[in-house]
């Protein structure tokens, strides 16, 4: 049996650094891994080199060869990342088939992996059998017989009707799809099954599971994570009005949930007893993933020029504020955002808010979250502050519109 073919596309990223991580992104059964993740990838660039990959007649892989098992759809994700970047380790984040191969690479390649996030999936999804019908219907009449299937599997009760820019693509790619490949892989999943090999996973695990997914449902049988989860070192994050496609439904809370997760060694810096050296670092990463690497690296170069003061009140704020606060697990990025702006709006810091604003666009917080928070703060800060912020926050986000840090 030879390897299948696995397409694996080179997202690069936007960090200025050369040493940026290494994330790769797997996609479902039925979709091309870049539309999938497509509304996550601007903040996950902002911190990660980002690798995706295609199943055999999926996205932009247009090949297909023989019959494969997942634990060979692994191999071939393995090598193909080699391509690109040679024995490097990486984070892998996976839905449904992705997620699978995800615990897969686990098991086979545990000293490559530095995390897994296994999204809407399980060490056994579905049955054999129902795997094998699937793929009979799919030869015979194509992938479009089984496009509204998909669409009540894949999506949480009004998304789809809600969000048609988002539903409508990814179902008309799916009635396109190689009907050879589509089926290939349906019988690959009917032969999974790892529910007896999860305790032997020792890298870092997130379960990030769709309240509303039929397919993997929270309460399943076979928990990665949590109480009662297979996994020692492991989280659990279940999303609320999400079904089988978070990254597409719900892709800022998806981010949130990855980047605590992957910067989990800044979130538990001071609470094991880091080293001042350690708790730098750690508020630097994540000063670096709020701010942007362009406005810290301005701010430090002009602090390292100026030195004495300037340059000791830059690893002040780095250790304290972002090493010491940012990094905590108690609050995600997103709450932390709101209220930062409510402080600084309050005590009109007019500079620093006007930055967080632009973090908050960063984290996840939409425009029309943010003038929420202006109006709620105009009833208890004053009008005229409000009116003043909203200044503020119009210039704000027409520089971040065009790339400002």
């Amino acid at each position: 049996m030879s390897a299948p073919p696995v397409h694996l596309t080179d997202l690069g990223t936007t960090v200025e650094a050369d040493d940026a991580p290494l994330l790769v992104l797997g996609p479902s059964l039925g979709t091309g891994c870049v539309p999938l993740w497509s509304a996550t990838l601007p903040r996950l660039r902002a911190r990660f080199r980002v690798l995706a990959w295609d199943l055999p007649g999926h996205g932009g892989n247009r090949e297909v060869g023989d019959p494969f098992t997942i634990a060979d759809l692994a191999a071939a994700v393995l090598a193909a990342v080699d391509a690109h970047a040679p024995g490097a380790s990486f984070a892998h984040a996976g839905v449904s088939v992705g997620g699978a191969t995800g615990q897969q690479l686990a098991l086979d390649a545990p000293e490559r992996l530095t995390a897994l996030a296994a999204v809407a999936t399980a060490p056994r999804l579905g049955r054999p059998d129902a795997w094998a019908e699937r793929a009979a219907l799919v030869r015979a009449e194509g992938t479009a017989a089984v496009v509204d299937g998909s669409r009540q599997r894949w999506f949480a009760p009004g998304f789809a009707d809600a969000h048609p820019e988002v539903a409508v693509p990814l179902l008309q790619s799916l009635a396109r799809l190689d009907a050879e490949g589509y089926a290939q892989t349906c019988e690959a999943l009917g032969s999974f099954d790892v529910r007896d090999r999860l305790g032997e996973v020792t890298v870092p695990v997130l379960e990030l599971l769709g309240a509303d997914d039929p397919v993997c449902p929270p309460d399943g049988p076979a928990p990665i994570a949590g109480d009662g989860g297979a996994v020692a070192d492991s989280r659990r994050v279940v999303l609320q009005r999400v079904a089988h496609l978070p990254p597409a439904e719900a892709p800022d809370a998806v981010v949130e949930a990855l980047l605590t997760f992957l910067d989990r060694d800044a979130v538990t810096a001071l609470t094991r007893g880091a080293t001042t050296a350690e708790v730098q670092d750690a508020g630097m990463a994540v000063r670096r993933a709020v701010l942007g690497a362009a406005h810290v690296d301005r701010a430090s170069a002009a602090a390292a020029e100026a030195g004495g003061t300037s340059e000791e009140f830059q690893r002040f704020i780095t250790a304290y504020a972002w090493g010491g606060i940012w990094t905590r697990p108690g609050l995600d990025r997103r709450t932390r955002s709101f209220i930062t702006l409510t402080a600084l709006m309050a005590r009109g810091h007019d500079e620093e808010f006007a930055m967080h604003v632009r973090a908050a666009r960063t984290n996840g917080l939409s425009e029309a979250e943010i003038g929420e928070l202006v109006l709620q703060c105009a009833i208890y800060l004053g009008v005229p502050d409000a009116n003043h912020a909203l200044k503020l926050v119009r210039s704000a986000l027409a520089e971040h519109g065009k790339g400002g840090a």
